[in-house]
């Protein structure tokens, strides 16, 4: 059994902006493990600003891994706990070598009988125009679950985008999520949350940054508007200290990245957690290129969740690989008649 990496750079079709800056190219890396003529493939997915793992010897963690390949998925898993995205590829790559084709980790309905994952249509951050334009055509794309992201823009403009939704579909024909990535301080978020809430939305996501216990703590108590975790889970992987940020905090929802939080088994802790403090999870992507969405989406299927997951961004690059995975009338599909683009991924495999 043999292993590499390679480095893989996704450009955006357009500069998506969130609160901590525009994004225009992503570098990715590819974990991929041959044996005897078989090849498994894994994505180590990095995301600027939010990813914990330390990028000055990332490359030098990677070798490592390949060269330590014959340890197995735990044991590595286990020695790379400050690396969140690589836990996930080294999970990835074991289970794509071990399935019946390189891309089938999860064998399930979504693949066999091509089941659909109800998911979000994701707003990005922008100009007012821009983001009036996504908007109307996620609507026109039969999308029922809206996420959009907010605290880049005048707040008055985004609350006026957010009311032509709600004035023109009520929440019983479209759910409305917010994420503001931690722009707001902890002496605005109140009001914020106050005025968000009028509108009838489902949850917002990270309303202030994250490591501030105490003050989430009492934002989750007194908030009118479920809040959902998302940058506070990145950095925590040890289960008590897990434990402690869940019954400390007590959010309404939490939201699980692999490829942020340490992979399918760091995810499963937090589940875990959740479900036994009545608290709501969803799963979303980190603009992974479509061989780890491709693995988070059919793990995310076997957990069962109803909820509309994040799994939406596999349209966002130019140079994604063609794969089955499709979004339709507001779901993600694994469509048979499409196939993966065996010859570019065979060459990052070589």
């Amino acid at each position: 059994m043999k292993a590499s990496y390679k480095k893989y750079t996704l450009d955006f079709k357009r500069p998506s902006g969130t609160s901590r800056g525009i994004l225009s190219l992503k570098d990715t890396y590819f974990l991929i493990i041959n044996d005897g003529g078989s090849f498994g493939i894994g994505e180590c997915g990095l995301l600027k600003g939010l990813s914990i793992d330390t990028l000055s010897d990332y490359e030098e963690k990677l070798q490592w891994v390949c060269e330590n390949i014959a340890l197995g998925p735990t044991a590595l898993w286990e020695s790379m706990q400050a690396y969140p995205s690589i836990q996930f590829g080294v999970e990835q790559a074991f289970l794509s070598l071990k399935g019946a084709n390189p891309f089938e980790l999860f064998p399930s309905n979504f693949i066999k009988e091509e089941e659909p994952i109800p998911i979000n249509g994701l707003i990005w951050m922008g100009e007012e125009a821009f983001m009036h334009e996504q908007i109307q055509q996620k609507l026109a794309d039969g999308f029922s679950c809206i996420k959009m992201k907010i605290g880049a823009i005048d707040f008055k403009k985004e609350l006026e985008l957010l009311q032509y939704i709600r004035k023109n579909y009520p929440p019983d024909i479209i759910e409305l999520r917010v994420d503001a990535n931690g722009a707001f301080s902890f002496e605005e978020a109140m009001e914020k949350l106050a005025e968000l809430s009028s509108l009838e939305l489902h949850s917002i996501e990270q309303p202030i940054r994250q490591g501030n216990y105490g003050q989430m703590k009492e934002l989750c108590a007194r908030t009118p508007l479920p809040i959902a975790l998302d940058e506070e889970l990145i950095g925590c992987y040890d289960v008590v200290e897990k434990e402690r940020l869940i019954e400390t905090i007590q959010p309404q929802f939490i939201i699980l990245k692999p490829s942020l939080i340490g992979g399918f088994r760091g995810c499963l802790e937090w589940i875990e957690l959740a479900n036994k403090n009545k608290i709501g999870w969803w799963v979303t992507s980190a603009l992974e290129s479509n061989i780890g969405l491709n693995a988070i989406a059919q793990w995310t299927f076997t957990l069962n969740n109803p909820l509309p997951q994040g799994l939406g961004t596999g349209e966002l690059f130019t140079n994604n690989f063609d794969s089955p995975l499709t979004v339709e009338n507001g779901t993600l599909r694994y469509s048979a008649d499409k196939q993966w683009q065996n010859m570019l991924i065979e060459s990052l495999c070589i």
